[in-house]
């Protein structure tokens, strides 16, 4: 997958997850990075978990749903160690 679908789908998935999880977004560019950060851990996890071949392919639901779910437990991890409310 190119830089820029990561940049897209990591834009998507963090803005949706700043808006799941409660308690303030990071910014345009923090979301950005939230995002792509989140779709790495949602690709590694539903890899090893799921047993997904490839599961972040390009811009499609899909990868969307992986990387929103990977960066909801990147921010709640965040919030955890700065100790910041969830």
């Amino acid at each position: 997958m190119g830089i820029l679908s990561w940049i897209i789908v990591g834009l998507i998935a963090g803005w949706l997850a700043g808006l799941v999880v409660k308690g303030g977004g990071y910014g345009c560019v923090g979301d950005i990075v939230v995002g792509v950060i989140g779709g790495l851990l949602g690709g590694w996890l539903a890899s090893y978990f799921l047993h997904m071949g490839d599961p972040v392919t390009g811009i499609n639901v899909q990868s969307i749903i992986v990387a929103f779910v990977g960066a909801v437990i990147f921010v709640i991890l965040l919030r955890l160690i700065s100790g910041r409310r969830v």
